[in-house]
C-alpha cells in the first residue's frame, strides 16, 4: 500500500490486490480515520494541477491557497458552468477547465434545458472509479461469508451515446464505465465473477441483453450467491421481463440452442457456449417453479443460494422495497455505494442495515467536499419537514438559496443536521452544487456517515428520471392549452409516481370542469389521450429516453377527479398540520392516504397512447 506523510496517510488512490479483503479494510481504515488531512491533501491537489486552466485562473490569480479559493471561488449550478461544458463539446480545448485531458461527456439523469446535464470525465478518473468499486468487496466480506465460492448475477446495461461535434462521446457514466479497458480487462478477482458474459452486458439492444443475461444466470443458478442490478427499477424491470419470458428461455435451456431472434453475434457466441448443451431437467426445474401462482418469493426459489439482492433502494428507489421484499424471499436488500455522474461519493460500512437505515461514509480522497447547510424554519417559525407526500408547508426541505451562506468542511458537519453537498472534482468541477440533500446520521471514525434524503427540486421519478415541479408545471400547461380550446377549465392538479405495476408510470389527478358553469364536462377520449401524450411530448429528454427506447416507464395517466375533490385533500393536509393561510397544493404526493383521497373521487381515466419523441442528443 502507498504511504503518504509522516502520519501514514493513505496515496490519492493506493494500489492493492481486491482479492485481499484485510488490505482493502486497513485502506479504508485509514482513509476515514484521517479525514482531515486527506481533504487538505486532495484540495491541494486540486487547486496546483488546475489553478492554470481559464476557469481557476480567472479567480485565484495565481495563488494556490485553500482560503483563497474558498473565498473567490463561487459555489455554482449547472447553469453557470454550462457554457464551458458546451464549449469542450465544441472542439474546444480540456484547459479552459482541466489540466488533464477530458477523454468524454457524462451525461446526468439531471437535465439542463430539457436534455441530459454533462459531466466532464479524464482517464485518471475511470481509475479513481475502479478504486472505489473495489473497496465495495471487502466491506462485504466483512458480513457475508464465502463469496468467492460462486457467481453474481448482476444484470448491467449500456445506454445509447453520441458523438459531440468536438469528436467526444457523450454517455451515461455507467455505460462509460462498462465501455472501458478498466472493466473490460479487469483482473481476475474471486470474489466478483460475473454470470453474464461482458458482451451481454455490452450488447446495444436492451431486450436481448435482457435475455442473454437471464439465461445465463438461469443456466449457472447454483452458482449464483447474489443477485442484482444498479437500480431497484431496473431489476423489477428483469423480473417482469422474466415473468413474460419464462417459457421461451425454458426452451433454450432445454434444447441448448439460443433463439433465433437473438442475432447479436457476440452474445449468440458466449450465451451458446454457457448453454453448451441440453439441459432437460434443469428447464423442467426452472418451468416448475415459473408455473407457480405465485411468485412471491420467485428469487430465492430459482437462485437457492443466493444470500443477497445488491440494488440502490435509497431516494427515489426507496419506492420497490415492498415489491423487492415480495419476489425476494426474505433476502437482504443491500444498497453499497452512493455515486453520481458528477463523482462517487461514499460506500454503505453496513449493507446488511434495513433499506431506511443505510447510510454512506464517504470516502474522502475521491474529491473535495463542502456542505451548504440546509434550512428548517422559515422565519415565522413554520417547520419545513421532508414529506411522506405531504407536507407541513412545502413538499421538500426550505434549502438555503443565498449564496453568502458560508460551506461547512466535511470534518465539521453536525449530526442530525441537513446539508446540501457540494463538490470540487479532479475531472474540472469546482465547489459545484451536486443538488442531494443528505442528513448526518453518524461517524465512521472521523468520517461522516450521511443518509440520503432527496433530490433537490424533483418531484417524480420512476427509474433515471428526474422531473421537478417546474418541469411538471410547463408540461400540464400545453397540455392545458387543448381542453381550453374547447371550454375546459383545469381547475388544479397534482401528480404521484405509480409504481404498483412494473413499469412504473406517471399519474396526474386533473379537477376540471366547463367554462361558464360548475359542471363536470363530457370528456372526449381522444383529447384527453392527447393531453396525456402532450405532457409525456413536454417532458425532458431523459424521461422520454425511458419511456421510449428503455421501456423502463409506462405510458402516462391523467385521472379526472370530482369536484371537490382538492378541497377534500386540504382538509387532509390541515388535519396533518399544514397551516390553512399557507396551504398550497402539493404538486407531488406520496401519502398513501392522500392518494386514497384523490383515486376514491376519480371518474375518469386516460393513458398517452404513444410513446414521446427521443433521439439522442
Amino acid at each position: 500500500m502507498t504511504r503518504g506523510n509522516p502520519c501514514q496517510l493513505p496515496g490519492m488512490l493506493p494500489n492493492y490486490d481486491p482479492n485481499d479483503s484485510e488490505a482493502g479494510m486497513k485502506i479504508l481504515e485509514d482513509l476515514t480515520e484521517n479525514v482531515e488531512q486527506i481533504q487538505q491533501r486532495v484540495l491541494e491537489e486540486i487547486i496546483t494541477r488546475n489553478a492554470r486552466t481559464d476557469y481557476l485562473k480567472g479567480f485565484l490569480d495565481g495563488q494556490f491557497d485553500k482560503q483563497v479559493f474558498k473565498k473567490t471561488v463561487p459555489v455554482v449550478n449547472y447553469e453557470d458552468i454550462k457554457p464551458y461544458i458546451e464549449r469542450i463539446a465544441n472542439g474546444d480545448s480540456s484547459n479552459i477547465i482541466s489540466a488533464e485531458p477530458i477523454i468524454e461527456l457524462l451525461t446526468s439523469s439531471g437535465t439542463s434545458g430539457g436534455q441530459p446535464k454533462m459531466m466532464p470525465s479524464t482517464a485518471e478518473d475511470l481509475h479513481r472509479k475502479t478504486f472505489f468499486y473495489n473497496l465495495l468487496v471487502p466491506v462485504m466480506n466483512k458480513y457475508v461469508d464465502g463469496l468467492d465460492e460462486g457467481k453474481a448475477m448482476y444484470l448491467l446495461f449500456v445506454k445509447p451515446e453520441t458523438k459531440t461535434p468536438s469528436g467526444l462521446m457523450a454517455r451515461p457514466v455507467l455505460t462509460s464505465y462498462y465501455k472501458s479497458n478498466n472493466f473490460k480487462n479487469r483482473p481476475f478477482n474471486r470474489f466478483n465473477v460475473y454470470t453474464s458474459p461482458d458482451e451481454t452486458i455490452l450488447c446495444s439492444d436492451s431486450k436481448q441483453s435482457m435475455y442473454c443475461q437471464l439465461l445465463c444466470g438461469l443456466v449457472q443458478r447454483q452458482e449464483v450467491l447474489r443477485v442484482g442490478a444498479v437500480f431497484a427499477s431496473a431489476f423489477l424491470r428483469a423480473i417482469k421481463f422474466l415473468e413474460h419470458n419464462w417459457k421461451e428461455l425454458c426452451s433454450n435451456i432445454r434444447t441448448g440452442h439460443v433463439s433465433d431472434w437473438i442475432t447479436d453475434p457476440g452474445c449468440r457466441k458466449v450465451v451458446s457456449l454457457v448453454l453448451n448443451k441440453p439441459k432437460p431437467e434443469l428447464a423442467d426445474l426452472i418451468e416448475h417453479e415459473c408455473n407457480s401462482k405465485s411468485w412471491e418469493g420467485i428469487i430465492k426459489k430459482l437462485w437457492p443460494r443466493t444470500k443477497y439482492i445488491e440494488v440502490i433502494v435509497t431516494g427515489s428507489m426507496a419506492q420497490y422495497v415492498s415489491t423487492l421484499e415480495y419476489y425476494s424471499g426474505g433476502l437482504p436488500l443491500v444498497s453499497t455505494m452512493y455515486a453520481s455522474s458528477e463523482c462517487y461519493f461514499g460506500i454503505n460500512f453496513k449493507p446488511l442495515s434495513k433499506p431506511w437505515d443505510v447510510s454512506y461514509t464517504l470516502i474522502p480522497n475521491m474529491a473535495y467536499f463542502e456542505f451548504l447547510p440546509v434550512k428548517k424554519k422559515n422565519e415565522d417559525g413554520a417547520q419545513y419537514v421532508q414529506c411522506n407526500g405531504v407536507c407541513k408547508e412545502n413538499c421538500m426541505e426550505k434549502e438555503t438559496e443565498k449564496e453568502d451562506v458560508e460551506t461547512v468542511e466535511l470534518v465539521d458537519v453536525k449530526l442530525g443536521q441537513y446539508y446540501e453537498l457540494v463538490v470540487t472534482t479532479f475531472t474540472g468541477l469546482y465547489r459545484y452544487r451536486v443538488g442531494d440533500i443528505l442528513m448526518v446520521t453518524g461517524f465512521h471514525n472521523k468520517a461522516p456517515q450521511f443518509r440520503f434524503v432527496h433530490r433537490r427540486n424533483v418531484v417524480l421519478s420512476i427509474d433515471t428520471d428526474k422531473t421537478s415541479e417546474e418541469d411538471l408545471l410547463k408540461a400540464v400547461t400545453k397540455a392545458k392549452v387543448i381542453v381550453e380550446s374547447l371550454g375546459i377549465l383545469l381547475i388544479e392538479y397534482t401528480s404521484y409516481a405509480d409504481t404498483s405495476s412494473i413499469p412504473g408510470h406517471y399519474v396526474l389527478f386533473w379537477e376540471i370542469t366547463s367554462k361558464g358553469n360548475n359542471h363536470l364536462p363530457v370528456l372526449d377520449p381522444k383529447i384527453m389521450e392527447q393531453c396525456c401524450s402532450t405532457v409525456e411530448e413536454s417532458l425532458d429528454s431523459v424521461y422520454r429516453r425511458c419511456r421510449r427506447k428503455d421501456n423502463s416507464i409506462g405510458p402516462l395517466e391523467i385521472r379526472v377527479v370530482q369536484h371537490g375533490t382538492f378541497d377534500a385533500l386540504m382538509d387532509f393536509c390541515v388535519s396533518q398540520g399544514s397551516s390553512v393561510n399557507q396551504y398550497k397544493t402539493p404538486r407531488c404526493i406520496k401519502s398513501g392516504e392522500a392518494i386514497n383521497i384523490l383515486d376514491s373521487r376519480v371518474v375518469a381515466r386516460f393513458f398517452s397512447q404513444k410513446a414521446p419523441f427521443w433521439e439522442p442528443v
